[in-house]
């Protein structure tokens, strides 16, 4: 089963086609923009040496963990901290993904087969009849 990991990318607003492109060659297909405010207090710029813009935008991209190294050492060479983009990117790990390939099918015993099957045969059997009802009603 393939391992997936979130990469959330935040840099000063205007950015986000920066971080998309050098994710792009890293491998990432797409991403997700939002738009952010960042909360940094007058010490942390001092200590950094850079003045920190209050609006970001904030990108995730979900990625296979096998490219997280590369994806990474590409946003902090193009969009890090020493770029116009002043980024910073991090990762999460991600346990389950839905929408992302078919759901796996899950076996169920024979009864409960059979029993499905017969709800939606009395199902559609209620459906025809109210069809046929409205039909004579006309």
């Amino acid at each position: 089963m393939k391992k997936y990991e979130a990469v959330f990318v935040i840099v000063n607003a205007g950015f986000s086609d920066a971080v998309m492109e050098a994710a792009r060659e890293a491998g990432v297909t797409g991403g997700t923009v939002l738009n952010a405010r960042g909360t940094a207090n007058p010490q942390a710029e001092r200590f950094f040496g850079l003045t920190i813009e209050p609006n970001k935008d904030m990108i995730m991209i979900l990625i296979d963990s096998e490219i997280k190294e590369k994806v990474l050492h590409t946003l902090y060479r193009e969009v890090g901290l020493k770029t116009a983009c002043q980024g910073i990117a991090f990762t999460l790990p991600v346990n389950d993904v839905v929408g992302l390939t078919p759901p796996r099918k899950v076996e169920q015993p024979e009864e409960t087969k059979a029993a499905e099957e017969a709800t939606d045969q009395a199902q559609e059997e209620i459906v025809l009849e109210e069809i046929a009802e409205t039909i004579q009603g006309e």
